[in-house]
């Protein structure tokens, strides 16, 4: 008779559905050469020998916050000499700056829960990009932030959501879902949307034809089944509503937190939780390794182990900086294809639905 571990190899191997207890006995083998080529092949199942990265341009509107997580070294309070919010002439200085970016395709917005912006604030924003950018997608404010749009208006999220769709809106990025486990966002981020809010967001977004990121912070206070519960959690919304297109995963970055005695993961774990992520999320087309967060070097090395996205050249961004990340603000289109051709990929230029955008369009 099988145990466990030959049940989910042969499983991982042949593409098959991995349960809660298959997953764990993978994980704990610890054997991440079978575990990136299993993965390897999924992702290739799924997009061949292609990878693919966007034009994108980054905007954190504000670092006040009402949050107050441990787990965050971007936010402040009001009042704090570290705080700033952009007003609508900041934002007319970085769309005139996007301008001049050939095929720039995205603008992605997310920032933190001020207490004193109103909602209009937000919406006039999504409004001013669309207006000087109209052929750009806007993928604006996380699941947690909907939530405080919708609690500071007494609107529903359905209502807030279709609000800003009419207004530009094209997709939500998956943040604020960290491990969706009660006990973890406690610990981690316990003024902020629950895993039950985060949940029904991005349901109710979908249903609304929005598609949206998924995403996963670890290496903090989680266990490993609760990393991999929560796999399974993305995995049943995804078999409800199809409408995650990529998921993206945040290794812990301690410093300038009040968590900051912890230890960031080495790289070890990121591969092997990138292999993880591609063979649990079997629903989900797209794996994204997200440069700014595991460095270029480690994002290159996870093309090996199922992923098959580097996202883009993002241009500016402070919330990972925050918490010490050293990795660059931005990267050259021309330096993102050399780094997926060395690794023996195809790269292909996206739109935020990743549909292939060619030379010139």
């Amino acid at each position: 008779m099988e145990n466990i571990l030959e049940i989910a190899k042969k499983k991982a191997v042949n593409g098959e559905r991995l349960s809660l207890e298959e997953g764990l006995a993978l994980y704990n083998d610890n054997d991440l050469l079978f575990l990136a080529e299993c993965a390897r092949k999924a992702k290739e199942r799924k997009s061949g020998k292609e990878v693919y990265y966007n034009v994108n341009r980054h905007i954190n509107l504000t670092n006040i916050c009402t949050s107050g997580c441990p787990l965050c070294a971007f936010q402040c309070e009001k009042g704090d000499k570290r705080g700033f919010t952009l007003e609508t002439e900041d934002i007319e200085r970085i769309l005139a700056e996007a301008k001049t970016v050939k095929n720039l395709g995205e603008i992605h917005i997310v920032s933190a829960l001020h207490p004193d912006k109103p909602f209009e604030y937000y919406l006039n924003i999504v409004k001013q990009v669309k207006n000087a950018l109209p052929n750009a997608d806007i993928k604006a404010f996380t699941p947690v932030e909907i939530v405080h749009f919708a609690e500071m208006t007494g609107k529903s999220v359905k209502e807030v959501l279709s609000i800003l769709k009419e207004a530009g809106l094209s997709s939500l990025p998956g943040g604020g879902a960290e491990i969706l486990s009660d006990r973890v966002r406690e610990i981690i981020c316990p003024k902020k949307a629950t895993a039950t809010q985060w949940i029904h967001t991005m349901k109710t977004a979908h249903k609304l034809g929005i598609r949206t990121n998924c995403t996963m912070m670890y290496g903090h206070v989680e266990t490993i089944e609760e990393r991999l519960q929560h796999l399974i959690t993305l995995r049943e919304i995804q078999d409800e509503t199809h409408g995650f297109q990529a998921f993206v995963a945040f290794p812990f970055h301690p410093a300038n937190t009040q968590l900051s005695h912890l230890k960031r993961v080495g790289s070890w774990e990121d591969m092997k939780m990138m292999a993880m992520f591609r063979l649990m999320l079997d629903n989900i087309d797209h794996i994204k390794a997200f440069w700014i967060m595991l460095t270029m070097p480690v994002a290159q090395m996870a093309l090996g182990f199922g992923a098959d996205d580097l996202d883009g050249t993002i241009g500016e961004e402070k919330i990972i900086h925050a918490a010490g990340a050293k990795t660059n603000t931005g990267i050259t289109k021309s330096r993102l294809q050399k780094i997926i051709t060395e690794a023996g990929y195809i790269p292909v230029e996206r739109d935020t639905f990743y549909h292939p955008i060619r030379e010139g369009e």
